[in-house]
């Protein structure tokens, strides 16, 4: 099974690249019906993590997936979790 990596570390602070990026993985997602995407907005204080999380729940984009999951053994980690 395939998995998408979106990992942030090198643009969290670029903020109109992030959205980008994720409108990016989440479209190719849809398109080649890849199940997980897992997206690393890594530790350090949370702001990105939760500016991730805004993104996801904007009504636009969380008719397109199926189930988010906050990683519980690693706080740093996303996944989404598509149905096809």
């Amino acid at each position: 099974m395939a998995k998408i990596t979106l990992d942030l570390h090198n643009i969290y602070n670029r903020g109109t690249e992030i959205d980008s990026e994720l409108n990016r993985v989440i479209q190719e997602a849809v398109d080649k019906r890849i199940t997980p995407v897992e997206i690393i907005p890594g530790k350090g204080s949370g702001q990105l993590k939760k500016r991730v999380l805004r993104f996801l729940m904007q009504p636009e984009i969380k008719k397109l997936y199926h189930r988010l999951e906050k990683d519980d053994k690693n706080f740093g980690r996303i996944f989404v979790h598509f149905k096809h």
